[in-house]
């Protein structure tokens, strides 16, 4: 029974961190985008984020891999992580957006009266002041797309649900196997929650 959860666990927690990576590169990108005075970014941007935000997610992932996939030759692990990365770097382009614009307009018109170029300035200026405001939410987000991995097991990877039900169709244990399963997503996010809050003390700190 544990080898096999160990295994689906390994590829959760695999899919779930290379997705996080993603998920929030696409989200800055469609951040900056969405705030850029180019009228093809913005437009870009919002398309994304309407296709995305308004289709469920497993009929993206259904689409990345049926459709998608067999045409550029994903393999099962990247049309997950591609799925769950556009997915979540929809919803986390708002939190980076809502970061970006709080910070105050003096700090633009600063950057700009150094001389610094606008990637320079979001690198060194913005960026590490809204990192401290964005983080909680982003946690949320971090949680919420360690939930949503349990998806993937809709396209056949052996992750810990699909696992979970490999075990059961053999042993007939339904409940035993969804309660250590669903204890194992506590254990989880309550870890990841706590490492969040130890990170957001010390960026207090240091602030």
């Amino acid at each position: 029974l544990a080898g096999p959860l160990l295994k689906g666990l390994v590829i959760t927690l695999k899919v779930s961190a290379v997705s996080l990576v993603f998920s929030s590169l696409f989200g800055l990108v469609t951040a900056i985008g969405r705030l850029s005075s180019s009228f093809a970014a913005r437009t870009i941007a919002r398309i994304y984020l309407e296709l995305i935000r308004n289709t469920p997610l497993l009929v993206q992932l259904f689409f990345i891999y049926f459709v998608f996939s067999p045409l550029v030759g994903l393999s099962r692990f990247a049309s997950a992580v591609l799925a769950l990365s556009l997915f979540e770097g929809a919803y986390a382009s708002e939190i980076f957006r809502a970061g970006i614009v709080s910070i105050h307009r003096g700090q633009w018109e600063a950057a700009y009266s150094l001389g610094l170029s606008m990637p320079q300035t979001y690198r060194h200026i913005i960026l590490p002041q809204a990192t401290r405001r964005i983080l909680p939410p982003l946690a949320s987000q971090a949680i919420s797309l360690i939930k949503d991995s349990a998806l993937v097991s809709t396209i056949a990877i052996y992750d810990l649900s699909m696992q979970g039900q490999s075990i059961i169709a053999e042993t007939y244990l339904v409940f035993e196997v969804w309660f250590i399963i669903a204890a194992i997503y506590l254990i989880i996010i309550v870890s990841l929650s706590l490492l969040i809050n130890l990170l957001q003390r010390r960026l207090r700190m240091a602030g």
